[in-house]
């Protein structure tokens, strides 16, 4: 599955890619950020990381930006199961952040995950990190009033994060909006 947005292109991880996304992972600044991530990161890690099959209904992605040199890795996003419910993960390489490539990928995700059915996704970020927070809010997640502890290999340790959810409506909710869609769309060109 690949994803055009504005200024990004989402697509699988192949790989070859390991060479390019392991430096862009493996900083301490990105990792401490994440949960699952081991410390230190390594072109091994990148490889097992790139070698996971993809489960069609959560797809993970690398966010590159084109250019005229082709299209650079500068983070990753995707879908993941967390118990019962749908988690939204995403990081973004520290020379990239803080031109909104992170929540114009969340957006293109988002619609990915009401695609496939999805009726909610859930997401978290560590307290000391609240602008992944300002983030999670921009694209439309709300906060749940709950903070828990997830495990940060780079910590060491157990950190509290704070929990978000976004509701995207019953799946039928969806396909009958998408029904009306097409139906607007037939009057259009039957008159």
């Amino acid at each position: 599955m690949f994803i055009r947005s504005e200024r990004l292109f989402l697509r699988p991880g192949w790989p070859e890619d390991w060479q390019e996304l392991t430096p862009l992972i493996a900083d301490e600044k990105v990792v401490r950020n994440l949960a699952g991530v081991p410390w230190p990161y390594t072109g091994e890690d990148a490889r097992r990381f790139l070698s996971l099959p993809q489960e069609h209904r959560l797809p993970r992605f690398l966010v590159t930006l084109p250019d005229a040199a082709g299209a650079r890795i500068i983070g990753g996003i995707g879908l993941d199961r967390r118990g019962q419910e749908i988690q939204l993960g995403c990081w973004i390489a520290r020379d990239h952040r803080g031109r909104g490539y992170a929540g114009e990928a969340a957006r293109a995700v988002i619609e990915v995950a009401r695609t496939l059915g999805h009726g909610r996704i859930v997401a978290s970020h560590f307290l000391d990190n609240p602008a992944s927070g300002r983030v999670l809010e921009r694209v439309g997640f709300r906060r749940t009033g709950r903070i828990v502890e997830r495990p940060s290999t780079r910590r060491g340790t157990v950190f509290p994060a704070r929990e978000y959810v976004l509701d995207l409506g019953a799946p039928a909710d969806h396909h009958d909006d998408m029904d009306r869609m097409r139906s607007r769309e037939t009057e259009k060109y039957a008159a």
